[in-house]
Formats: structure tokens, sequence, C-alpha cells
């Protein structure tokens, strides 16, 4: 067992840099990624390695999830200016990022406000 996990390590060490994550693939042995993004009346399913589902923006998606380790808590919201309407708007994801369970759920003012926050995931 232990000569296992030396050469497994040996052979993920000699990858390099060439095992860099690009969105559409990751390195090898990365787990696959499954998650469910709602808001209102609409769904897509998003996949991340590889990258697709029918998000219209999967590598773009799964790019801004990999900068916050799979957490949408973990997003920065854009800059954007939004109208003071008040008509709330509930996003949510749920489902697996790399091998870790995934529910989050947000509600905000308008959709302006969820689009500023949530920047690509919830373009759909």
């Amino acid at each position: 067992m232990i000569g296992l996990a030396a050469t497994l390590a040996a052979v993920a060490g000699a990858a390099g840099p060439a095992a860099a994550d690009t969105g559409d693939s990751g390195p090898r042995g990365a787990a696959h990624s499954k998650l469910t993004l709602t808001y209102q009346a609409k769904v897509v399913h998003l996949t991340c390695r590889p990258a697709g589902g029918d998000h219209p923006r999967p590598v773009q998606a799964c790019a801004t999830l990999r900068d916050i380790d799979g957490n949408p808590s973990r997003l920065k919201p854009g800059d954007a200016f939004c109208m003071l309407l008040y008509a709330p708007v509930t996003a949510r994801v749920q489902g697996t990022w790399e091998g870790r369970s995934v529910r989050w759920q947000q509600t905000y003012g308008n959709s302006c406000e969820m689009a500023r926050a949530t920047g690509v995931l919830f373009q759909f």
C-alpha cells in the first residue's frame, strides 16, 4: 500500500506544470464536480472537469468556482449599479464540488443585485 502511494505521488509530481487546471479538465485524479444552479423558475446543470452541462458559459463558471474553491459564499460582488427596486430573487447551488457536498442559497433584493454578486454563475 505504501509503495502504491509513493508511486502515485511520484507520478503526480512528475506531471509538474502540465497538470495545471484549465477549467475544462483538471489534474489527473481531480474529482468530478456536478452542480445544479437555480433561480426563479430557471435551472441549469454544470459539470466541471470537464466543463459542460447546459450552463451557457461552463468554462467561465467552472473557473469562477475553482477560484472560490466551490464555495459561493466566497464570491466577490462586482461594481455594477442596480436600481433600488425590491423584487427578491433566491439563487441556489447544490451538488458536489470536487467530491464535497455543496448546498448554498442566498436571497437578493432583485435580479440585478444577484447578477452583480454572482457574476457568470447565474448568467443564464
